[in-house]
C-alpha cells in the first residue's frame, strides 16, 4: 500500500476513534485513554529502559483508582502540581544542551508525571460545571491539530529561521508564530460557535497554552527519541509511529490547561 494512503487511513481511523469515544460518554473516554495509557507506558519503558512488568500494573492501578476523582479538589490540585513540576523538569532538560540522560529513579518519576498523570487529568478536563462535556476535550484536540497544521504550512512556505535545530531541524520560528496565531483564531471560533462559551478570553488563553505547550511537548518527545536513538516510539499506527508519537502534544498540554482551570477556580 502507498505510504501516503497508509498514513491517511490510519490517521482517519485514529481521529474517528478518538473523537467518537470522547463524544460517546465519559466511560468511552476513560476506556480509550486507559488503553492509550497502557500502550504509552510500554513505549516509554522501551524508550527509557524501564521495567514495564512493574510500570504497566502501576499505571493501570493508578488510572483505575484516579480517573474519576475530579471532584476531589485537593487530589486534583496535587496531581496537577506533580505533573506540572515534572513538565518543568522536562523543559529544563530540553533547553540544557549538555543533559542527555536521567538517573533510573528520575525516569520512573518522569513516567508517572509525564505519561500516567496526563492521561488521568484528561478525564478531569472533560468535566464541565454541569458534568461531562466532551466539547471541552474535543476543542483542545482540535486546537492542537490546528497548531500542528498551520505551523507546518506557514513554516514550509515562509519559514527561514530555525526554532530548535538541535532537536527538530524542520521547525521554524515563523511556523511557530503562524501556528500560534491560527490556534488563537481557532480558539475564538470554537468558543463562539461550538462551545458557546460565556467568556471568550478563557478560550483565547487556552488556545495560547495549547499552541506553546504542544510545540514544547513535541520538541521534548523529539529529544527523548533522539537520545534513545529511535525514530518512533512504536509502530501501532502505520505511517504515524506509536501512541506517544501521536499524543506527545496532548499529554504535555493537559497538565497546564488543568492548572489554568484550577487557577480560575481558586481566584473566582
Amino acid at each position: 500500500m502507498n505510504e501516503t494512503l497508509k498514513r491517511a487511513l490510519s490517521g482517519a481511523v485514529y481521529a474517528v476513534l478518538l473523537l467518537g469515544c470522547i463524544s460517546y460518554s465519559k466511560e468511552g473516554l476513560a476506556i480509550l485513554f486507559g488503553a492509550f495509557l497502557i500502550i504509552g507506558v510500554y513505549e516509554f519503558c522501551k524508550m527509557c529502559g524501564l521495567n514495564f512488568y512493574v510500570s504497566i500494573p502501576v499505571a493501570a492501578a493508578s488510572y483505575y483508582f484516579l480517573w474519576n476523582k475530579n471532584s476531589d479538589l485537593n487530589l486534583n490540585t496535587a496531581l496537577t502540581a506533580i505533573a506540572v513540576i515534572i513538565s518543568v523538569k522536562l523543559l529544563l532538560y530540553l533547553f540544557n544542551t549538555k543533559k542527555t540522560n536521567f538517573q533510573l529513579y528520575t525516569r520512573y518519576f518522569l513516567l508517572f508525571g509525564y505519561v500516567i498523570l496526563p492521561f488521568i487529568l484528561a478525564n478531569y478536563i472533560a468535566m464541565g460545571v454541569k458534568g461531562y462535556n466532551p466539547k471541552i476535550l474535543i476543542s483542545i484536540i482540535v486546537l492542537i491539530w490546528t497548531n500542528d497544521t498551520f505551523a507546518y504550512l506557514v513554516g514550509k512556505n515562509i519559514g527561514k529561521n530555525k526554532l530548535f535545530p538541535s532537536v527538530s531541524p524542520k521547525k521554524t520560528i515563523e511556523g511557530f508564530a503562524g501556528g500560534l496565531a491560527f490556534t488563537i483564531i481557532g480558539g475564538a471560533l470554537l468558543a463562539n460557535y461550538y462551545i458557546m462559551a460565556s467568556t471568550l478570553y478563557i478560550w483565547i488563553v487556552i488556545a495560547a497554552i495549547v499552541s506553546v505547550f504542544s510545540t514544547l511537548g513535541d520538541l521534548i518527545e523529539s529529544k527523548l527519541k533522539r537520545i534513545a536513538g529511535i525514530k518512533d516510539t512504536g509502530n501501532i499506527m502505520p505511517g504515524h509511529g506509536g501512541i506517544l508519537d501521536r499524543l506527545d502534544s496532548i499529554i504535555f498540554v493537559i497538565p497546564f490547561i488543568n492548572l489554568f482551570y484550577l487557577i480560575l477556580y481558586y481566584v473566582s
